[in-house]
């Protein structure tokens, strides 16, 4: 998180700092789109998909399993990539929970 003192923040707020951060490239969000509009583990479609160098792609995967939201597994000589789905539950729940704090205050906000 930069130059930002992560110890202030508690271990929540944090967490979805972090994973809000993965999802902070478009590149990120149309490898997961792809993969949510797949339903399946995908190896060498995304770098005809995105039009996007392999290397490129390699280290957004890398983003986006770092954080957990994605997993691979090796089979011969590639990796196939899938949602990791007990983290995108978490993840969901927890954008789920700071979503439901906004209570609308109609025309009487600012």
């Amino acid at each position: 998180m930069g130059i930002t003192k992560t110890d202030l923040f508690d271990s929540k707020q944090n967490e979805l700092a972090i994973v809000s951060k993965a999802f902070a490239h478009p590149a990120r969000v149309a490898i997961v789109q792809y993969l949510l509009k797949a339903n399946a583990c995908i190896n060498g479609d995304l770098v005809s998909e995105l039009g996007l160098a392999q290397a490129t792609i390699s280290q957004h995967l890398r983003e986006l399993k770092d954080v957990g939201i994605i997993q691979g597994s090796i089979e011969g000589s590639s990796i196939s990539y899938c949602i990791n789905p007990s983290r995108w539950l978490q993840i969901r729940n927890m954008l789920n929970e700071l979503f439901d704090q906004y209570k609308d205050c109609g025309d009487n906000c600012c």
